[in-house]
């Protein structure tokens, strides 16, 4: 079988040569799309669900919010475990899918499951899917620095949350913009209970009457002089002053309205803070981490988020500037060069064995096509197969280089000397006729132990993959890219 592809290959060089091209077109409009990041994907497929009941302790979250979400997720299809987490005022329950699941049509089954669940839950808890994202998709984190003090950590979490984050969740692959550090500024109220039995007002009157208070009303229209007038209130509280001077009930017998200052104490302050944000050991700051889309290109998205960065920075009050802490794409962009410096170097050794050995410049092009062409294929077959390039699959083709560089040299050398024979016994150079007779046996000389020996180094990866499905995908990129190289290769060393 082996001997007749040659054959026929040989005989339609020109077809080959046409498949050759279409396939490198391939090859390069692949590399161009395809996906790079530096960390494996290696996670599985999970949705998460975050309830928050306020004020509540673990013990009322898991019996009255995890439990019933937990126990209605089981039936969702292709979900093979269910985990769920209570902590104080929060619940978390992961659904974790079977491998080949499709992202998105799992997070609708969820939500098509969380409407049942959410009839058994308690008055007001409405839970929420967390982002499409998933424990690889940490990508840019950043990081705003302007003064010391707690006003002015307060200011910078504010445009932290009100500016950067809405901005940057705006930008493509982007799934979440989480905030960290800083004081999240709240009014805080404190009432005072003896004065609310004097004037005979509830605690609940009392905090129906504040969320009355912050929205507008409408007064529908009213028509004068042929114009039209919209009527409505404005009623948002925008700071401590409105927050004092709401009305919270009428006093009939002093004729005055009952303010919220008469009844309690209004300050700004800040919510009670779970950790801080230090960045290099000269203070707090406050910092954004920037998460990805799942199956989104990194590089693609740092590149839009850096862009979007550079805009808002003009928007920036006098005296705070934006600080990267992490950013990806560094390291993308190394292991792609590495790829590339293996790439050049074997390239340079090919053409020096060519010199030294062979004397024969020429020769060592159909090492240097075989290379970039093996590679190609790799990129497509990994694209076909939903894996991206990363440092692992990157090393992967880095590791398969060799064995394709050994099966060209020898096929190369093998030729050689063919036609040196040739010469010693006609003392003239072949003709194009002959020169093909001698290549087509040359190769059909050594084609059959190259190929069998890249399918032995093909075969030796069974048990890793026996592994992978046991343990789920846990060597998939380094193991498929690199058979994917070799089989590659085996395929050039027969044409």
């Amino acid at each position: 079988m082996i001997k007749n592809i040659i054959i026929w290959s040989i005989q339609n060089r020109i077809l080959i040569l046409i498949l050759s091209s279409i396939i490198a077109i391939w090859g390069v409009l692949t590399v161009k799309n395809t996906s790079l990041d530096a960390i494996p994907d290696l996670s599985d497929v999970q949705v998460i669900i975050k309830t928050t009941y306020k004020g509540q302790s673990p013990i009322v979250v898991e019996n009255q919010v995890t439990y019933p979400i937990s126990n209605t997720m089981l039936a969702v299809p292709n979900a093979k475990a269910v985990r769920g987490y209570s902590f104080f005022e929060d619940s978390y329950v992961y659904i974790v899918f079977e491998e080949g699941t499709n992202l998105y049509d799992a997070r609708s089954r969820v939500l098509e499951y969380l409407n049942q669940a959410s009839k058994q839950l308690p008055k007001g808890v409405e839970p929420t899917l967390g982002p499409d994202a998933n424990s690889t998709g940490w990508v840019y984190e950043y990081a705003l620095v302007g003064g010391d003090g707690e006003n002015k950590l307060s200011d910078l979490r504010s445009l932290q949350d009100w500016f950067f984050k809405r901005e940057l969740q705006s930008v493509k692959g982007v799934a979440e913009v989480a905030s960290l550090g800083g004081f999240v500024k709240q009014y805080q109220i404190e009432i005072d209970p003896y004065r609310l039995q004097s004037y005979g007002i509830s605690l609940r009157e009392l905090q129906q009457a504040i969320k009355d208070a912050n929205h507008e009303v409408s007064g529908a229209m009213i028509e004068m002089s042929e114009t039209e007038f919209m009527i409505h209130s404005k009623g948002y509280l925008t700071n401590e002053n409105d927050i004092k001077d709401l009305m919270i009930k009428w006093d009939q017998v002093a004729n005055k309205p009952i303010l919220l200052k008469d009844l309690a104490k209004v300050w700004e302050h800040s919510d009670i803070r779970r950790g801080i944000t230090d960045l290099n050991g000269k203070g707090e700051v406050v910092g954004g981490i920037v998460v990805m889309q799942q199956g989104k290109n990194a590089l693609d998205v740092i590149k839009h988020v850096k862009a979007k960065l550079k805009q808002l920075e003009q928007s920036l009050p006098k005296g705070i500037k934006l600080v990267t802490t992490y950013d990806r794409s560094q390291l993308i962009h190394r292991a792609v060069d590495n790829l590339q410096e293996k790439l050049l170097f074997e390239f340079l050794m090919i053409t020096l064995v060519c010199l030294i050995f062979l004397w024969h410049l020429r020769s060592s092009l159909v090492a240097v096509i075989s290379l970039p062409f093996g590679v190609m294929i790799a990129f497509i077959i990994m694209q076909k197969q939903g894996i991206n390039a990363n440092i692992m699959s990157l090393g992967g083709i880095a590791i398969a280089i060799g064995a394709m560089v050994d099966m060209a040299v020898v096929m190369i050398e093998n030729a050689h000397k063919h036609l040196e024979r040739w010469n010693r016994q006609h003392n003239t150079p072949p003709n194009n006729k002959q020169h093909w007779k001698i290549i087509t046996q040359a190769s059909i000389e050594v084609a059959p132990a190259l190929f069998f020996s890249l399918m032995i180094i093909t075969l030796s990866f069974i048990p890793v993959f026996a592994l992978e499905a046991e343990e789920g995908r846990l060597f998939h990129p380094l193991a498929y890219t690199k058979t994917y190289a070799m089989a590659a290769a085996a395929g050039l060393a027969i044409t």
